[in-house]
Order: C-alpha cells, then sequence, then structure tokens
C-alpha cells in the first residue's frame, strides 16, 4: 500500500514525537542508574550540594512523571494504527495483538532481569491487554475512566504523605542509606551481582507501578486511543484556538504543579511533603505532557520542522530498540557490566552524557533506517505480530 504524502508526513511526526518522548525517558532513566540513592527518600551524600541540586530540580520539573506518558499517550495512539492495519491486511485484530503484547512482555521481562529493574515494557504489555478489552468503550467513557485513575492515584499519594506528615514527617534515613549503599556494592561487584539486585528490586518496582506508573500509564493509553480514533494529528489545524488556551492554561498548571513536585522531591526529600508533592505532580503531569505534545507538532510544522523531523524520526521508528539501546548504554557506564560507575558521576555530567547516549542514537538509527525497514527489535515484534517475516531492506 502506497501512502499519500499528507498521511506519510502525519506517521512521520508521529515518529519524531516518539523520539522526542525517548530523549525525555533517557534523561530520567539514566538518573536512575547514576545513582542507588534515586527514589529512596534521601539525597546522595555525594552529590548534595546546592548545584548538584539544581540540577535534580530541573530533571524533575521538566522531565520526571511527563515523558513516560507522552509515550503512553503514544502507545494509545499507535494502537489505533494498529487497527487500521489489521483492517488493510484482512486479519483479525484481537489476536494479532495478543501475540504483540506477548512478545513486548518477554521482551520487557527480559530487559527488567538483564538490564533495568525500571522496565516499562512489561507494564505496557498488560496494559495493552487491558486496552485492548476497554477498546469498544465511547470516547466519553474513556476519558472518564482516564481521568478517574488520575484523580485517584494522584489523591492516594497526597493523603499517604499527609498521614505520613501527621505521624511526624519524617522517614527513616538510616536505613534508606543503608539500602541504597548496598544496592550500590551490588551493582559494582559482578556482572551476575548485577541481576542479582535486579530480581530483589523488582518487587518494589512492581509496587511502584502498580500504584503510580500503570494507572497513570493506562490513563494516557485511553486519552491517546481516542485522540486516533479522531485522528486528531490530523485535524490540528482546526482546533488552533482551542489548543492555544490549552498551552496557556497547561503550562500554568503543569508547572505549578511540576515545581511542588520538584521542591518537595529533591529538596524535601524524606518528609511526608515528598508523597504528597509526588500526588500534586501526577495530578498537573498530563497537562504538561499535552502541552509537550501540541507544542512539538507546532514546531514540526515551522520553518526548521522538516530538519527537526528527519532527526527525531528514524530514533522514533526504532523506539524499542533505542529504549533497550539506552539501558545497555547505561549498564555499561554505570554497573559491573562495564565501568561500574554509579555514585561516581555529577547530576550534570550525567545530563551530559544522556545528550551524548541520544545523539549517537540519532546517528545510528537514521543510517539503519536509511537501510532496513524496521530496527531489529522492531522486526521481531512485527514478525510475532503478524505471524509472517517481514521484509528486511526498504
Amino acid at each position: 500500500m502506497v501512502l499519500r504524502p499528507a498521511v506519510q508526513q502525519r506517521l512521520t511526526t508521529i515518529d519524531a514525537l516518539r523520539g522526542f518522548s525517548l530523549f525525555g525517558i533517557l534523561i530520567v532513566n539514566i538518573s536512575v542508574f547514576a545513582s542507588t540513592f534515586y527514589g529512596s527518600g534521601t539525597p546522595d551524600p555525594a552529590f548534595s550540594g546546592q548545584f548538584d541540586r539544581l540540577v535534580q530540580g530541573f530533571v524533575a520539573l521538566f522531565f520526571e512523571t511527563k515523558f513516560y506518558l507522552l509515550f503512553s499517550f503514544l502507545f494509545g495512539y499507535s494502537f489505533t494504527l494498529q487497527m487500521r492495519s489489521a483492517e488493510r491486511a484482512g486479519q483479525v485484530f484481537v489476536p494479532r495483538m495478543v501475540r504483540r503484547q506477548l512478545g513486548l512482555l518477554v521482551i520487557g521481562a527480559a530487559h527488567a532481569v538483564l538490564l533495568f529493574h525500571g522496565d516499562i515494557l512489561s507494564t505496557y504489555a498488560l496494559l495493552g491487554i487491558a486496552l485492548l478489552a476497554m477498546r469498544h468503550q465511547s470516547p466519553r467513557q474513556m476519558l472518564k475512566t482516564a481521568g478517574l485513575l488520575i484523580i485517584v492515584t494522584a489523591s492516594s499519594w497526597m493523603l499517604l504523605g499527609s498521614l505520613q506528615l501527621l505521624e511526624g514527617g519524617i522517614g527513616d534515613v538510616e536505613q534508606a542509606s543503608i539500602r541504597a549503599e548496598a544496592a550500590r556494592a551490588a551493582y559494582t561487584g559482578s556482572p551476575a551481582g548485577v541481576i542479582w539486585q535486579h530480581m530483589r528490586e523488582l518487587p518494589q518496582m512492581g509496587l511502584v507501578l502498580v500504584l503510580m506508573q500503570g494507572p497513570c500509564a493506562l490513563a494516557m493509553f485511553l486519552v491517546g486511543f481516542v485522540a486516533g480514533e479522531k485522528r486528531i494529528f490530523e485535524r490540528l489545524e482546526d482546533h488552533q484556538p482551542m489548543l492555544r488556551r490549552f498551552v496557556l492554561a497547561g503550562s500554568v498548571v503543569g508547572l505549578t504543579g511540576a515545581s511542588v513536585f520538584a521542591v518537595t522531591t529533591v529538596w524535601l526529600a524524606g518528609s511526608g511533603w515528598e508523597p504528597f508533592g509526588l500526588g500534586i505532580g501526577l495530578l498537573t503531569a498530563p497537562l504538561l505532557s499535552g502541552v509537550y505534545v501540541v507544542v512539538a507538532m507546532k514546531v514540526f510544522r515551522s520553518r526548521i520542522g522538516d530538519w527537526i523531523t528527519g532527526c527525531l524520526a528514524p530514533a522514533g521508528r526504532m523506539a524499542l530498540t533505542n529504549y533497550l539501546f539506552q539501558s545497555f548504554a547505561c549498564s555499561l557506564i554505570f554497573t559491573a557490566y562495564g565501568l561500574g560507575l554509579v555514585g561516581e558521576i555529577a547530576p550534570a555530567w550525567t545530563v551530559a552524557l544522556a545528550l551524548v547516549i541520544f545523539a549517537v542514537q540519532l546517528f545510528l538509527s537514521h543510517m539503519w533506517m536509511r537501510v532496513f525497514a524496521y530496527g531489529p527489535l522492531e522486526w521481531v515484534l512485527r514478525a510475532l505480530t503478524t505471524a509472517s517475516w517481514p521484509a528486511w531492506h526498504v
């Protein structure tokens, strides 16, 4: 099937948006690799200076809890593209999607054990089945469900923070430090120790996914599905006044909530204000993620939009491969798989490393997609989805 130019341009901008989200995810995930104190409830004593805190605050303000929501939105949007693809191919959609999700689950499980205990792919695989079951709901019902998931999740964290504040508001800093140091020793000991530590941390990460990332990701799946069903990216020009109002309101509310989140998680870590601020951040992060989508799509249509899209789209077309490549690169830098530098690199240099890694990914993705039709793991997932052998070359 030959795509019309307008349709091809739309798909390219979606790929570019997916590439943009990969960059934000890398900025957050590399911080997890760089310090075992991340999310521990106590600051890393090696990097507790004011400049270090400012860098951490910057990452929390603009990146944390925003870009995985953006990626989740695109997952839901792409779900509708998969539905249309199955229809064009004359295939029954449900078996095709179940095979895809099972393949994603296997890849995610391997990623969690071998490379990164914070894997999101396995969660996406399971939530994708939930989306499959919910696909016949009306757009209004989907949006109501999404809003409810966000509100309940955010309110639960705010309630937890309030209760902690009533009880004194300070967590067990000493125990948190002991656990963080033990994790650092495991990650720098041996490759087997890295795998063992990943497995030890999986139950804790599973709890985080159930109580935070899972419900919020499903909410954005639903929003993305509705956007895909309404072909919103094809009709952006029809909604410019509304989108301008959304960007203004979303920026004000989103940045206010993100500021509360950044202050409480960086400067008030370990107190009851941290989960309370997390709740505020979760409540407002979807708005800021939405602003990112609208602004990015506007930029893609600007004078320099073709160049930016051309840089980002190849990385977005092989997002699965690039996501795992990021974890692999970070593992080589920070764990016993390679240099074992966890706890040794300051936050500012960590961000700089992320920029270098992403620049390498952009180059490699561009070169790969000039020759091949799919990224390596995308080819595998495509084969599982269609139960056939896709053509490798363009």
